[in-house]
């Protein structure tokens, strides 16, 4: 039986043609990676490729590594297996992962969304043989308004509970989400605060897109200097000592959970909005029609349900198991989140 061009192994996703891993999980040598969460990125290979604006976040995020930087749509041979990178619109130098050999063509879609953020490169579709795709939010309930509405909601909200004397505590991941929210706050309502953990990684990414002035809240901050004005921190700092200092305090939450109203009430926040860094339903279903592919595989999220729908409609779709997490740090939000620093 022939080798699928692609396999899934104890350490990753493997070409065994190229002898290369896409976003491996455990140490390997050599290593393509589609972006800097966590999950994707990881500290042990030898060598890393990935797109160039990835490079300064996955060297803030694992320290000296042996990393090389690409540019949209730039060929690379290994071993007569050809790659290239493709934009993946999930955060900043996001990619999907083409590999061709002998005129067959898989793409790993990493995560993405189809939605342009203002932020991030635009997703862009990309023709394929095998499409490997995340499904994290593949259930029709989920269902995304445009990002315009969204932060027309944020912007009221922050604004009435400045007219409170209310400190206004919005929280979103720390690589990617805080950075969206940023862009689109409206700073004429006041500062903006961030977290430690924010501070830094916007940072990095400030070599690469404008945004916002933003204020450090260090232990010289004082309760008054943070009234009516917005803070933005990471999902675990909720209910840490870190937010004695915001009271009187409002809080919410951005996040494509926040579709459920469970969601909002196991994290205990006040109000949630409904913004995700991933396709909804139709975005993947839109994402999967334009790449033309014969066959799917579903990596993580809803897999067993959304694989099903495709093979309803005609596709040969089946799963695979992997350690990808998708929006599920913004959940069940960890220690682990800080590291994204």
């Amino acid at each position: 039986m022939k080798t699928p061009l692609l396999e899934f192994t104890d350490n990753g996703i493997y070409c065994s043609r190229a002898d290369v891993y896409l976003d491996p999980w455990r140490p390997v040598q050599k290593a393509i990676i589609s972006h800097g969460h966590a999950d994707h990125s990881r500290w042990g290979h030898q060598s890393y490729i990935t797109h160039h604006r990835n490079v300064p976040i996955v060297t803030h995020r694992l320290g000296k590594i042996n990393i090389r930087g690409k540019e949209w749509g730039e060929s690379f041979i290994v071993n007569n297996v050809k790659f290239s990178l493709h934009p993946a619109g999930h955060i900043i130098g996001s990619s999907q992962i083409r590999v061709e050999h002998k005129g067959e063509v898989w793409v790993f879609s990493g995560d993405y969304k189809n939605e342009d953020d203002g932020v991030c490169t635009p997703y862009e579709p990309v023709k394929c043989n095998t499409f490997i795709t995340e499904c994290t939010f593949g259930l029709p309930p989920f269902k995304w308004m445009p990002q315009k509405e969204v932060f027309q909601e944020i912007n009221n909200w922050w604004a009435e509970n400045k007219s409170e004397g209310k400190t206004s505590v919005l929280f979103g991941y720390t690589l990617g989400k805080a950075q969206r929210l940023l862009k689109h706050l409206d700073p004429s309502l006041g500062k903006i605060y961030t977290h430690g953990a924010v501070e830094n990684m916007t940072q990095v990414v400030r070599q690469l897109v404008e945004f916002p002035k933003t204020t450090l809240i260090t232990a010289d901050t004082k309760k008054e200097d943070l009234l009516g004005h917005m803070v933005i921190a990471p999902p675990s700092a909720h209910g840490s000592s870190w937010m004695r200092k915001m009271v009187p305090y409002v809080t919410a939450s951005a996040s494509g959970w926040m579709t459920f109203r469970g969601a909002r009430r196991r994290r205990a926040i006040d109000k949630g909005f409904v913004l995700s860094d991933h396709c909804d339903w139709q975005g993947l279903l839109d994402c999967i029609g334009a790449t033309g592919a014969e066959r799917i595989i579903c990596t993580h999220g809803y897999t067993e349900i959304f694989s099903k729908y495709l093979r309803e409609q005609g596709y040969d779709a089946r799963t695979e198991e992997t350690q990808y997490e998708g929006e599920l740090g913004e959940l069940n939000p960890t220690s682990k989140e800080e590291s994204e620093a």
